[in-house]
């Protein structure tokens, strides 16, 4: 694995084991639907909707929306990958049953992967994380590309600053995250991520729910 970027890795640093034991309650039952204003249900009928039998989790977390989703088929082949070495044995244990393939790499750097590419990648909370204005992190599609089977799908959701939404706890929670190198969302917009999509696919569909922007990209140009 290359080195990790120093900013990139500030922004997952927070993940730690007694960190992860809390994520599930914290942000999935809480913060989603009380502080974004998007019901975890929301982003798991994505999953439901777009993963498919060949399909790589990028930003895992706990492995909880891998754990719900329906697969179309009862042994999807599953890659995980993330910067995190506690999110990947994490996820990976969570859903030990499909026997995942683990990456531990840096989305803001080339990969150099050795997988074949996926029908379906998902980029879920992975964003508002990584550092660097929206076209800065742009270059993650870019990166994930070569991974992407021809005619797949990208889909995901992420929490913008400009052109949503947001409550004042959302917005003092946002500060705070920022201020905290957990988020580094405060110039992420939904403009900008359209042209940040737009630019690499030609199918893009955008959903604001709450704070968050869920979206599905198709057809890399």
């Amino acid at each position: 694995m290359q080195a990790p970027n120093l900013s990139t890795h500030a922004g997952q640093a927070i993940y730690a084991p007694r960190t992860l034991a809390l994520y599930d309650l914290v942000v999935l039952r809480l913060s989603n639907p009380l502080i974004w204003h998007c019901p975890t249900q929301r982003i798991l009928n994505l999953y439901d909707q777009h993963a498919t039998d060949s399909h790589l989790d990028v930003g895992v977390g706990t492995g909880w929306y891998l754990d719900r989703c329906r697969f179309p088929v009862p042994e999807p082949r599953i890659g995980l990958l993330d910067l995190n070495p506690d999110s990947l044995a994490a996820a990976a244990k969570r859903i030990a049953r499909y026997r995942p393939q683990t990456f531990r790499a840096d989305v803001l750097e080339p990969l150099s992967l050795p997988a074949t590419p996926f029908r379906s990648i998902s980029l879920t909370y992975l964003l508002h994380c990584l550092p660097g204005d929206i076209t800065r992190k742009g270059a993650v599609f870019d990166h994930l590309a070569p991974l992407l089977w021809s005619g797949g799908t990208m889909f995901g959701a992420t929490l913008l600053s400009d052109g949503v939404e947001r409550s004042g706890p959302a917005r003092a929670l946002m500060r705070l995250y920022n201020r905290k190198g957990v988020f580094a969302n405060e110039a992420d917009s939904l403009g900008g991520l359209r042209r940040v999509l737009e630019r690499r696919f030609r199918q893009v569909e955008l959903e604001v729910v709450g704070c968050a922007a869920l979206f599905v990209a198709r057809d890399l140009r």
